[in-house]
């Protein structure tokens, strides 16, 4: 007895000894991202460092103090969890883009983000895992299979969406935003079913039919996460305005929205579709219809909540990345040849570098040639910046690479672990370099452009007008006429479209589902203070 009791008092001890541990952990996880918030601030006016790159610098400075004070033996408070960055990290991150995304810039540009997400990733995909069959058969990595080899080509497939958030800004370069963003958002979609195709199918014995239904297998996943995030959307809209919670509680109706947002992800990884995509179209839909629905309170209160998270998960992640980046366990593989370390990152570097370029300018130039107006078109200003932005790997690359290459975040595999390393150097140089040249090659541009618009210019005439980079067409809710002639209709289908959609959504979803101006008045209700000032949408 006397021996049980002692047994059970040293595992309380030992368990409490944890608990503590985790504690500390956490005091100083959370400590170092309000020191990111404060020194992001302080630098807010840099024009070459953003806040990514800050949470990088902090987490790798604070890993390698780590690694000092425990003599060699950590680098990391957290050990990095694919669960975590996919459950709980990115579903906010996308979802508040998808909710303050401008959603006439957005649709407008459709069908050139489509291309660019989800053909351009096909491309870069194969290009790059050609690259590596190639090459890394020719240096002494270790033992690879062809699915390794396909998974490499998805894993740096993978742009990094929450870094463009950061060096991009919506309202500065609204079309080059909505042109990076969005493919961003489609290629993390694509790279992750493609990776999971990849795990899924024998890829030992690849034949058209095989190649049929995994293309069929893509469009399905397309279609129907996107139809989730939207009925996800339009349900929340429907029952809010229905039931009109804020005439009793606006916490109730705040709940709402955010737990109905983060239930189309989870519905989505439920039946095994994409969750980004889901959360995606579900913030398009909730901002279009379900934000008119509750009271003003609620409105500033969505906004701001939201904006919040999606600015902690992405302070999280990069803080995560840069500490996680100095694990000794994975290091520990490559000391002994630096050299094939240094080799492998520098031609992932490169097969990124070029696959990047081999879909962007030649869809560019397809894309060009149904343009019609010129403004419209794709500059090869706009191509270059559209290329540089993308070459950034982040989070969705790390998780990918430690699902394909670790066991529950550990390695035994010198392969597998020089992957691992290489795969945290390149997300390091792309984070760190791409990131600080982007913003000073979109001011160098802009003002390239700038002054080769004042010089052609006439200013006697009234339609010279300079305009910025990428600020052509701004969002906008001018009148489309209707279009007189099928001719009319094949010149500008995108305002064709919209001007249908907009007579549909007038007629049909808004009496239904509520939005701007079509929400019902019930006594204490919001109201819509402006209606005549357009969506800014």
């Amino acid at each position: 007895m006397g021996i049980e009791l002692s047994y059970a008092v040293s595992k309380l001890q030992s368990l409490s000894t944890s608990d503590h541990a985790s504690v500390v952990s956490m005091n100083l996880f959370v400590a170092l991202l309000c020191a990111c918030i404060v020194i992001g601030h302080l630098l807010e006016e840099n024009r070459w460092v953003n806040e990514s790159i800050t949470a990088l610098v902090i987490g790798v400075c604070t890993g390698i103090v780590i690694l000092l004070v425990s003599g060699g033996k950590s680098s990391h408070l957290l050990v990095f969890s694919e669960d975590l960055f996919f459950i709980y990290l990115l579903p906010p991150i996308i979802f508040n883009a998808g909710f303050q995304v401008k959603k006439k810039r957005f649709f407008e540009n459709f069908m050139t983000i489509i291309l660019f997400g989800a053909v351009g990733t096909l491309i870069s995909c194969g290009i790059i895992s050609l690259g590596v069959i190639q090459i890394f058969k020719k240096l002494d990595i270790g033992s690879l299979d062809i699915g390794d080899y396909l998974a490499i080509g998805a894993i740096f497939a993978a742009t990094d969406s929450v870094c463009t958030l950061q060096v991009l800004n919506q309202d500065e370069t609204p079309l080059l935003y909505s042109l990076v963003f969005g493919e961003g958002v489609v290629n993390d979609a694509t790279s992750v079913v493609l990776f999971n195709a990849i795990q899924s199918f024998d890829v030992t014995q690849i034949d058209p039919r095989i190649a049929l239904h995994f293309t069929g297998n893509l469009l399905y996943l397309f279609v129907t996460s996107t139809l989730l995030g939207a009925m996800t959307g339009l349900l929340s809209a429907y029952i809010i305005k229905k039931l009109y919670f804020g005439r009793h509680s606006t916490d109730r109706e705040v709940a709402l929205m955010m737990l109905m947002a983060y239930l189309s992800y989870m519905l989505a990884e439920l039946f095994y579709l994409s969750g980004i995509l889901t959360v995606f179209f579900c913030g398009i839909v909730m901002s279009h219809y379900t934000w008119h629905n509750v009271t003003e309170g609620s409105r500033v209160t969505t906004k701001h909540a939201f904006a919040t998270l999606s600015f902690v998960a992405e302070t999280f992640i990069f803080l995560y990345v840069g500490m996680d980046a100095l694990d000794i366990e994975k290091w520990r593989f490559v000391s002994d040849s630096p050299g094939t370390s240094v080799a492998v990152s520098s031609i992932l570097i490169v097969l990124i570098m070029v696959g990047r370029a081999a879909f962007v300018f030649p869809l560019s130039f397809l894309i060009n040639l149904f343009k019609k107006n010129q403004s419209e078109k794709i500059s090869l200003r706009k191509q270059v910046v559209i290329w540089w932005a993308g070459l950034m790997r982040g989070a969705v690359s790390m998780a990918l690479a430690y699902n394909q290459f670790t066991r529950l975040g550990h390695t035994q595999l010198r392969a597998n672990a020089i992957l691992i390393t290489s795969t945290i150097t390149v997300v390091l140089f792309s984070t760190v370099v791409f990131g600080l040249m982007t913003k000073p090659l979109i001011r160098f541009l802009a003002r390239s452009k700038q002054t080769t618009s004042m010089v052609m210019s006439d200013p006697s005439t009234p339609k010279s007008v300079s305009v910025p980079l990428l600020g052509e067409g701004l969002d906008s809710e001018l009148d489309i006429p209707r279009p007189g002639s099928i001719r009319a209709l094949l010149a500008t289908p995108t305002h064709t479209v919209h001007y249908y959609w907009r007579k549909f959504d007038n007629a049909f979803m808004r009496p239904v589902f509520g939005g701007r101006g079509f929400v019902p008045f019930v006594p204490g209700s919001p109201t819509e203070r402006s209606f005549a000032q357009g969506e800014g949408e």
